[in-house]
């Protein structure tokens, strides 16, 4: 599984001209899930992005996560990111899962739900 992870002071996804999600402050993630990824790799890198210290506190010094901050999180399926390009020119998608098994909003919120967020 790979993630970036971007702070943002707001943020939307746009398919077909209709916005299906949309943020203010908070972390913009664009994560590709591979077909040898696990439940359990998933919850491990969610637990890691919410816990990202990278919000800045009243001193100007970053030490806040984004629940600490009271941010949003806005996640985008990106299967790009699974590309290798180790070899020749055209990136190689061997590793990614499907769109459908990818992405489902079900796989995901019960991860983020068992964080307790």
């Amino acid at each position: 599984m790979r993630a970036v992870v971007q702070r943002v002071r707001r943020a939307e996804v746009r398919v077909a001209g209709r916005i299906v999600g949309r943020i203010g402050s908070g972390l913009l993630v664009m994560a590709a899930v591979g077909t040898t990824d696990t439940r359990e790799a998933a919850a491990a890198v969610a637990n890691k992005i919410l816990h990202l210290r990278i919000f800045d506190n009243e001193h100007g010094k970053m030490d806040r996560s984004v629940t600490e901050a009271g941010g949003d999180i806005l996640c985008v399926s990106e299967f790009t990111l699974s590309g290798d390009c180790r070899r020749g020119r055209r990136p190689r998608q061997r590793c990614r899962r499907s769109p459908v098994a990818g992405h489902p909003a079900e796989t995901r919120t019960p991860i983020v739900r068992d964080l307790d967020v």
